[in-house]
This record gives C-alpha cells, sequence and structure tokens, in this order.
C-alpha cells in the first residue's frame, strides 16, 4: 500500500480532480473501479470521485491500478535517483531533528510530479531518509516557481501533527517578494475569495465573489523603491493556490516576474533580473516544533544587492 497526504494546497478538492493532478496516468474508469472494490480509500474510508479530500486526510492506494486491457500494472511514476541528486537534496536541508526536516527549495523545482514533470521533491525524497526507517513525507506544497521553506515529516506520526498545524493555522508563513509599483498603504488585509478554473490544460485561480473559498492575506511594504516597485512581506492566512499571486495582481501590484496572473505589468523593463518570480517562503514558524528562516535564492539575491535592499 502506498500513502500519500493530502496538502493544504490541494483541500477541498474533489477525489477525482486529485487523481488527475498526481496521478495522469489514471483514467476516470480505473479510478471508479478502485474505489468501488476499496482498493483506493481516505484516510481508510471508502471514498466516491465526487468525494472532496482536505489536509491532514491521507488518499491511500491499496493496489496497483491495472491498464483496461489488463496488462502492465500502473504504479506512481518513481523518479530515479541520481547521486547529484542526493547531494543536491542534502544540500538544500535547514532544519533537522527527529520529527521533521525543513529544506530551501530551490525556484524551478516543482514539490510533486504529474503531467509533464520529471523531477520533483517528492520524487527525490529518499535522499533525505538520513537515519529514519521511513521515507520523508511532504506535509505542504510551494508552487514550483517559489522557493523557500518546505517541511517534511520523518514519520507517519509526526506528519500527522505537522498537517494539524498546518490545517489548524498554527503555522505561521512569511514570504518575501518585489512586487511592481508601491502599494499606498503600508499594511493591509486583502480578503478576496478565490476559485480555480481549467482553461484546456492551464489551471489558473481567480478572484471570485461567489464562488470562490475564503482567502485571506497579511502584508506589511519594508520598503518602497521610487514608483517602480516594493519590497512586501506576506503572510498568508489562509493557504490556497496561488493565494499570494493572485491577491498581489488584484490589488494592482503583481508580483515582479509572474507573467501569468500580472502580464506585461510584472516586468520592469531594462531589469534582467526580473524575468523570474521573486516570491520566496522566507520564514515558517510552528510553536513548540521549529522556527526557520531561509536565504533568498539567487536571483533574488542579485535583485536585492542590485536595488540597494539589506536582508
Amino acid at each position: 500500500m502506498s500513502e500519500h497526504p493530502v496538502t493544504e494546497a490541494d483541500t477541498g478538492i474533489r477525489l477525482d480532480r486529485w487523481f488527475k493532478r498526481h496521478f495522469p496516468q489514471v483514467t476516470h474508469g480505473l479510478l471508479e473501479k478502485a474505489l468501488r472494490k476499496g482498493d483506493v480509500r481516505v484516510s481508510g474510508k471508502k471514498s466516491k470521485t465526487s468525494d472532496r479530500v482536505e489536509a491532514g486526510q491521507s488518499v491511500e492506494i491499496r493496489h496497483p491500478f491495472p491498464t483496461p486491457e489488463g496488462g502492465k500494472k500502473i504504479r506512481p511514476e518513481k523518479q530515479r535517483l541520481t547521486p547529484e541528486d542526493a547531494q543536491m537534496m542534502q544540500g538544500l536541508v535547514l532544519f533537522k531533528n527527529a520529527d521533521a526536516i525543513v529544506i530551501n527549495k530551490p525556484s524551478g523545482l516543482a514539490v510533486q510530479g504529474g503531467s509533464k514533470i520529471t523531477r520533483s521533491v517528492d520524487g527525490m525524497l529518499d535522499a533525505l531518509r538520513f537515519d529514519a526507517k521511513e521515507r520523508p513525507k511532504l506535509v505542504h506544497r510551494l508552487d514550483r516557481d517559489t522557493s523557500g521553506v518546505l517541511v517534511l515529516a520523518r514519520s507517519a506520526t509526526a506528519a500527522a501533527k505537522l498537517m494539524k498545524a498546518f490545517a489548524s493555522k498554527t503555522a505561521e508563513k512569511t514570504y518575501w517578494a518585489l512586487v511592481k509599483g508601491t502599494p499606498e498603504i503600508m499594511q493591509g488585509k486583502i480578503d478576496l475569495p478565490l476559485a480555480k478554473q481549467e482553461e484546456g490544460d492551464v489551471e489558473k485561480v481567480a478572484i471570485d465573489e461567489e464562488d470562490g473559498k475564503n482567502a485571506v492575506t497579511l502584508y506589511t511594504v519594508r520598503e518602497r523603491l521610487a514608483s517602480t516597485m516594493a519590497w512586501v512581506e506576506l503572510m498568508p492566512i489562509t493557504g490556497r493556490t496561488h493565494q499570494l499571486r493572485v491577491h498581489m495582481a488584484a490589488i494592482g501590484h503583481p508580483i515582479i516576474g509572474d507573467g501569468k496572473y500580472g502580464g506585461r505589468e510584472a516586468f520592469v523593463r531594462g531589469m534582467d533580473f526580473a524575468s523570474k518570480l521573486h516570491l520566496h517562503a522566507r520564514r515558517i514558524v510552528i510553536p513548540g516544533m521549529l522556527d526557520v528562516t531561509a536565504p533568498l535564492p539567487k536571483h533574488m539575491q542579485e535583485s536585492w544587492d542590485t536595488l540597494g535592499l539589506e536582508t
């Protein structure tokens, strides 16, 4: 049996949508059959494709999926771990104790595999087993292009505690971002509901006052750079997918390098460093468990140096 924790970023989505996101090779028909037989369960309970999963639950796959033709079994795609990958992953570790490992995820590295993703943190977690009997487990996610602190559990017991901290919002997350323009209000709250939308194979998130889920972000302007840009500290109270990116774009200050939500306004003419997303998970605090800060990624540190910002 393989067990896959539901992270905060996936909370509230249908089970069939969860499979489409994480196991795109499994057809809807195969999933329906496996659910009827009890070969797929959510936290030990029989489920339906329309059931919605929540952070803190786990999706249990008790048997590999057969193909419709009854041929080769469909198993979760396993990434080959090279010595170079193992060395790279171990070099990302910021914190380690008996319960948790915290890494500084690089920008551009996906947290989990999926359609067209061949390399991910999840696929290289065996490199972070160290002296533990179990493979580390993901308990939350970061966007592929967002860098910074990513927490991993070192056991099933620790995973339950950590996921509870994220689900109950006792985990305090602080992000740093460089945004276009300069917010007039130095401290504020963005309270705009978000909903996922699909345009063909592209998934985006948008403000949706009628059907969107509650999403709240606190922000503080740490430094204004004339009228061009601002260094902003962001604290998400909720953990919706792409929340910070959509919220900042919605108030007219898209994150630098975020063409997906900011379009042309997310770029600064004549500044080559502004081509990558400038969003970094700077610090995470889980009271009584950990308090970890991650240094800026190379492209953001270069921006800070160029702009004369001191960390």
